[in-house]
């Protein structure tokens, strides 16, 4: 009836997804990012954009689409952690 493993990929798929929305909500309403690890967004963004190189290489749509939306979602992170980091462009802008 349904297919067990392309629904545990696609939920899968959804949490990784999904879980950086918190975090991109929170650094844009405090404009401060200084609790934000910066080492581990630029690994988290190489992680993704290497996970999108290995999905094109083998053809993978479903890996290209999921790594491809986390990969912008945690380069959104990355660049506000550059642009609010410890809560400079917040104090800058008030």
């Amino acid at each position: 009836m349904f297919d067990l493993p392309a629904l545990v990929g696609f939920a899968a798929a959804l949490c990784s997804m999904s879980s950086f929305v918190p975090q991109i909500i929170k650094i844009w309403r405090e404009r401060n990012a200084s609790s934000v690890a910066l080492r581990m967004y630029v690994i988290t963004v190489t992680g993704f954009t290497l996970w999108t190189i290995y999905g094109f290489l083998i053809d993978s749509w479903p890996v290209i689409g999921a790594n491809i939306v986390c990969l912008i979602l945690s380069a959104i992170i990355l660049t506000l952690k550059w642009r609010f980091r410890d809560g400079r462009a917040a104090a800058s802008e008030a």
